[in-house]
């Protein structure tokens, strides 16, 4: 049987995420939320979600032992990062004055500051919160079927600046471009909520059931 692993440390409801991915998934799939870590090392694909704090979650990981299952797992089977589990994938973050992450992709995390404003010179709100259009970058399995510059639901105050653009996916723009997505080898991560995205999130999680890793 298919198993995928629904990351839990501890921090926010997955219930959505679990039963976004069971809607998506393929029949005899098994969609396993668990924070064990001989569970998600024995999985056929990983899915990382997140909210909340990156040295909040960090510590969680660090507590529940899987760290280091991440840093394997990310390397050697499809592995979808969604929101904080996009975030705390890279070097550093700003937040909480400064949180050391996972650092499977080179990169660091970057607050939005208090000057982002829109084009007609409108200050904008932090946190950047609701639907915005996804661009994407280049080609990849996970975007197949979903038009360019569709719409995914966003709910968050930092993001990402990876150290190489060859890794950049998706952009957004909330008064300045940002990443909206990475993909590397197995990974794939997306700042937003697909499990929140209406039929277009379900087309991207339905991709990451079929996806082999790469491009």
């Amino acid at each position: 049987m298919n198993t995928v692993a629904v990351v839990d440390y501890g921090m926010g409801n997955l219930r959505s995420v679990v039963k976004a991915l069971e809607h998506a998934a393929p029949a005899g799939t098994r969609v396993l939320l668990t924070d064990h870590p001989a569970d998600i090392l024995e999985a056929d694909r990983v899915v990382f979600p997140g909210q909340g704090a990156a040295r909040d979650c960090m510590q969680a990981l660090d507590q529940r032992g899987l760290s280091g299952v991440l840093r394997e797992t990310a390397l050697t089977r499809p592995f979808l990062g969604i929101c904080m589990g996009m975030q705390v994938l890279m070097d550093h973050s700003e937040e909480n004055g400064g949180t050391e992450c996972l650092g499977i992709v080179p990169g660091r995390v970057r607050w939005f500051g208090v000057d982002l404003t829109d084009a007609g010179g409108e200050r904008l709100k932090i946190p950047h919160m609701g639907w915005n259009q996804v661009h994407q970058v280049h080609a990849h399995p996970l975007w197949a079927g979903i038009e360019q510059d569709s719409r995914f639901y966003f709910v968050h105050s930092y993001y990402v600046e990876p150290a190489a653009l060859q890794v950049v996916a998706g952009t957004t723009d909330y008064g300045m471009p940002f990443t909206a997505a990475i993909a590397k080898d197995y990974i794939f991560a997306i700042q937003c909520h697909p499990e929140k995205s209406a039929a277009t999130g379900l087309t991207l999680l339905r991709n990451f059931m079929h996806w082999t890793g790469g491009v």
